[in-house]
């Protein structure tokens, strides 16, 4: 026994049940052998190992043989890749296994993984920038980390120590931290991804899985400044629904949207709005939160989002710090509420529709010049001095350093708020068993 306690716990287990197997005329080796199984398989299963940053490994590509970093001005999105990543590899017997960095390289997988076959996966998306003092941050990096264990408990992955893997991160961004572009629009995309691995075609859950990152410079998303996409407004296409993983960031939300976009291009349209239900009822655009600005009957302005609560909604970062921000802001109303195309085109008749844009980790804003519904194109203003210009302007001020936020979080100094509200990243009402 790998326990002397556990060992004399059991061997008292033996004899009563012995004892009992006597007075039943049971076979006693029979209950034996039952017991044994039992010890068995509960010494495989215990106390498997945490994700633990202190044990991290890290084995550095030789000065000779990095890559040469591109100009700025031809960054593309996820084209370029940095000289390292991060490996963690889990089974479900043995829990999470020694954290690696090493030169970042194809890795081998067997063609019965089961992420090859059911999807069994999930990522992340966030960015380290440098600011205007030269100090490297990474915005907000605990949310992306709540939302990854969100995902995985959706997806049957294994849940990890944020604030562990965290550290495994910064220190990633910190040996690749030449590839952090110095140029207050660009930045390093962080993709974090968790797939299950083991290789076997049973529909069930993976009892090996691999978390990894990969880092990408990237440069701006708007190359020549803010361009309005005009979005396809139709039911008939679905991303997602209550009692689904609409919530979470698996790549299988992903794939199925291709097609549609496609289907957006043929209407004159650069994305989908995604519609649900009889009503209508808005979701997301694309890939991205959304928000309605409308003047109200009171004069006032209503910033409007699609709450959480439905399961429908991605809970995203830059959404939750849009909402955050904007409600210290005294000339705007902003509002969590469930808000349909028939109040949208009402107010785009009366005049009250303000703006609408999109929010993202990629794109930040992405202000929406027009929504294709019911056969027509219906135009919908972007003003140069608008909402998303003005919120665009306050969050890159926190991404470079010019203005001083705790969102903003130093790799050197790592001031990670340990206590910060993360309640968006909870299984969603619609989504509970």
């Amino acid at each position: 026994m790998a326990s002397t306690g556990l060992a004399r716990r059991c061997r008292s287990i033996f004899q009563t049940q012995a004892s009992l197997a006597q007075k039943n005329n049971t076979n006693p080796k029979v209950v034996l052998f039952q017991i044994s199984e039992i010890v068995s398989r509960w010494q495989s299963t215990v106390s498997p190992l945490h994700l633990d940053s202190s044990k991290l490994e890290v084995e550095q590509r030789v000065m000779a043989d990095r890559k040469p970093k591109p100009p700025v001005d031809q960054l593309k999105f996820g084209k370029v890749f940095t000289d390292h990543m991060l490996t963690i590899d889990w089974t479900k017997d043995g829990g999470w296994e020694t954290p690696q960095i090493k030169p970042f390289a194809n890795f081998s997988i067997h063609p019965g993984s089961k992420v090859l076959h059911y999807a069994q996966e999930l990522f992340e998306g966030m960015k380290a920038y440098r600011g205007v003092d030269g100090k490297i941050r990474l915005f907000r990096p605990m949310h992306n980390m709540a939302r990854m264990n969100l995902t995985a408990s959706r997806a049957c992955l294994p849940a990890f120590d944020g604030h562990e893997f965290l550290e495994c991160i910064r220190k990633l961004v910190v040996i690749d931290s030449d590839w952090v572009p110095h140029d207050t629009s660009s930045s390093l995309y962080i993709r974090p991804t968790m797939i299950g691995m083991e290789p076997t075609l049973g529909v069930a859950p993976s009892d090996e899985a691999r978390l990894y990152v990969l880092l990408c410079p990237v440069g701006p998303y708007y190359s020549t400044g803010f361009k309005p996409v005009n979005l396809l407004c139709d039911p008939n296409y679905v991303r997602a629904w209550p009692g689904g993983c609409g919530y979470t960031k698996m790549g299988s939300n992903y794939a199925p949207t291709l097609w549609t976009q496609k289907i957006a291009e043929q209407h004159g349209c650069h994305q989908c709005l995604w519609l649900f239900g009889e009503d209508h009822e808005i979701t997301e655009v694309g890939a991205m939160n959304l928000f309605i600005l409308l003047r109200g009957e009171d004069g006032r302005n209503e910033l409007v989002t699609p709450p959480l609560n439905t399961g429908i909604i991605l809970p995203g970062v830059t959404r939750r710090s849009i909402i955050e921000m904007t409600s210290t802001w005294t000339d705007l109303k902003v509002s969590e509420r469930k808000i349909t195309m028939g109040e949208v085109m009402e107010a785009q008749e009366d005049g009250r529709l303000l703006e609408m844009f999109g929010s993202g980790t990629a794109a930040v804003v992405s202000p929406v010049g027009g929504l294709h519904y019911g056969g027509k194109l219906h135009k919908i203003a972007t003003p140069e001095d608008g909402l998303a210009v003005r919120i665009m302007a306050a969050m890159s001020d926190i991404y470079y350093g010019k203005v001083a936020s705790p969102w903003a979080v130093d790799v050197e100094e790592w001031n990670v708020d340990r206590a910060q509200n993360l309640a968006d990243y909870k299984q969603p009402e619609a989504a509970r068993l």
